[in-house]
């Protein structure tokens, strides 16, 4: 099977690649589409499709950190924040934008949208809740990995191995469940 994977992000690649173990032929293709979506769900299907429409079958997700005590922000504006800046003067800048706020007010998610085309949208969904830190902390993981601390670890995503993020990502469960569909499609189920 081969199936068109849309993005221009190779830490995503490579994490998708280690979560969706099948014998699948993955084409990385970057497809260009203005992420004008209201929703992680929106953006994902019309990633999906504009690959979809060019190349057949193709897999695309959206996904960004909210942040509740800044309104949910920057939401599905996660890549396009500060945009140009490296992620770490964008993590210096969230940090900053909360120096405000206590230690029981710095609640926020991962949220993820992977989505297969193949004439119709069959969308996976993955959230993963946790807090802003007050500094960045760790190497592993890309993005906002480094100030993000799942619950029920002191460690930020960036300080988990890369074992222990893909077990418990906001990417991991989309992909997981988008794993167990194609499974299913590929044995005929």
């Amino acid at each position: 099977m081969k199936i068109v994977l849309s993005t221009s992000n190779p830490d995503k690649v490579q994490e998708i690649l280690e979560i969706v173990d099948l014998d699948i032929e993955w084409v990385v293709k970057k497809i260009e589409v203005e992420e004008d979506g209201k929703t992680f769900q929106e953006n994902a299907i019309k990633k999906a499709k504009a690959a979809y429409d060019l190349y057949g079958p193709a897999v695309a997700d959206d996904s960004g950190l909210e942040i509740y005590a800044l309104d949910n922000f920057p939401g599905v504006r996660s890549a396009r924040f500060m945009e140009g800046a490296d992620y770490s003067v964008k993590n210096s800048k969230i940090i900053e934008m909360l120096r405000d706020i206590g230690e029981n007010e710095r609640g926020a998610r991962f949220s993820c949208v992977a989505v297969y085309y193949d004439e119709y949208p069959h969308v996976f969904k993955g959230v993963i809740e946790g807090k802003i830190a007050f500094e960045a902390r760790g190497n592993n993981g890309f993005g906002y990995d480094p100030i993000f601390i799942p619950y029920g670890y002191n460690k930020s995503m960036a300080e988990l191995s890369r074992a222990e993020k893909n077990k418990i990502s906001h990417r991991a469960q989309a992909f997981r469940k988008l794993s167990e569909y194609l499974s299913s499609m590929i044995k005929g189920t």
